[in-house]
This record gives C-alpha cells, structure tokens and sequence, in this order.
C-alpha cells in the first residue's frame, strides 16, 4: 500500500520531485536512497539524475523518451514496494584527531556542557552517523545526528577560514570539512583523510543513506596520515 506522506510534483518540465516526509531520520535517508537506486535500477538511462536532500528526491528524466505521466507512474509503483527493497548501505570510518590544536572550539565545549574532553571525543566517536545531504561545498556531508548533550548552536560570527579536514558540530549534526572554507561550525578535531577528490570515480567515499564513525587517533597517527598542524 502506498504510504501517504508520499508527495510527487512536478518540478519543470523534464523533472518531478518526490515528498516523502517532513521528519529527520536515519531511517528515512536509507529509504530515499533505496528509492534512488531502485528508480535507476529499473529505468536506467532514462533517467538523468536524481538529487536527494532530507526529505525529498529530485528526479530529473529524459522527457523525449519518457512522459511525465508515465515517469510518476513508474516512481508511485517504486513506493509501493519501498519497505520491501533490499538496499545496502556502507559503513565508513574516518580517522579522527581530537585536539585544540586542529579543533578551536573543542575546550570552549566541554567548558560551556561541563564535560571533559574526553567525555566529548567518547560521545562523539561511539555514535554511528548517517549521511542526511551532501552540499555546501563539494564533498561536504551533513552527518546525523549527534548525541543529544553535544548539539551545539552555530558560531554567532562565521570564521572566514577553516582548515580542510576539520570536524565540527553544529546544531544536531557534524561534518567533515573537505577543503579550506568558511564556516560557522564548532570545530573539535580534524580527520587528515581527503573526502573529494574529483579526479575519482566516484569523487565521494560515500553517498546520502551511507553510515560514518569516527575514529580516535593520536597525534602521530594524525601526522602520518597527512594531517597538518598550523
């Protein structure tokens, strides 16, 4: 049976966009990346890309091949069966160093929660992320979400310049930080592995539905896998 919250629009004229929910989960995300696969799976090059955010899936399709009544009949046929669809989900784990030197805000954190260092790093490492969007910046991941104690508001002031690799919370998600940008987050470490490369096929480790934990390692593992310290 077809699961109401499910919305399809039309987005333009070679484009529909499909609603699924207005709630934030884990769960979710995997679901709409199983209805991307599935879509592509069954209908191959007709389709031209699909772009996922939160809650919704943007299906851009070859309207000279297919019309737009055939292609919401198609996608309304993938719903129905969505619960049912075995869709496997990669588990990536990045290195992380934890430290004021790579991360500002890391002490000003513990302080402001009244926690140890050490109980941020165990709170933020021991949880198991899902990739909810990519964007920002290339490769940029929007992870959730983080341990309840550790949501942490946006800087009130952007800083002009972050450091590439740096892990930082705001709000109920974290990020990995995969160029020198600005940035309003808290930064509490920073994971010396690039996270884009488009030079790669694909230019991403991961993709939106896809599970990350981070890792904690010393400052000399950090160095030897190509972390810099200004």
């Amino acid at each position: 049976m077809s699961n109401p919250s499910y919305r399809i629009f039309d987005a333009s004229e070679n484009a529909v966009i499909v609603y699924f929910s207005d709630i934030v989960s884990s769960e979710q995300t995997q679901k709409i990346a199983a209805f991307s696969h599935a879509l592509k799976t069954s209908l191959g090059e007709l389709i031209v890309d699909v772009t996922l955010s939160y809650t919704s899936a943007l299906v851009t399709y070859q309207s000279l091949s297919i019309d737009h009544f055939s292609i919401k009949q198609k996608i309304k046929s993938i719903l129905t069966q969505l619960n049912d669809i075995t869709f496997s989900v990669k588990q990536i784990e990045l290195p992380a160093y934890y430290h004021s030197e790579v991360g500002a805000d890391l002490n000003t954190m513990a302080k402001a929660k009244n926690l140890t260092v050490s109980d941020i790093i165990k709170f933020h490492s021991e949880q198991i992320y899902s990739v909810f969007a990519i964007g920002f910046a290339p490769g940029f991941a929007f992870l959730g979400e983080v341990n309840p104690i550790l949501a942490t508001p946006r800087l009130a002031t952007p800083r002009k310049k972050v450091a590439k690799g740096s892990i930082a919370i705001a709000d109920k998600q974290t990020a990995v930080y995969p160029a020198v940008s600005p940035g309003g987050w808290n930064l509490i470490g920073n994971c010396p592995v690039s996270l884009f490369d488009a030079a790669n096929t694909p230019p991403l480790p991961f993709n939106i539905g896809d599970s990350v934990k981070f890792v904690p390692i010393e400052r000399n593992e950090f160095i030897r896998l190509g972390g810099h310290i200004d």
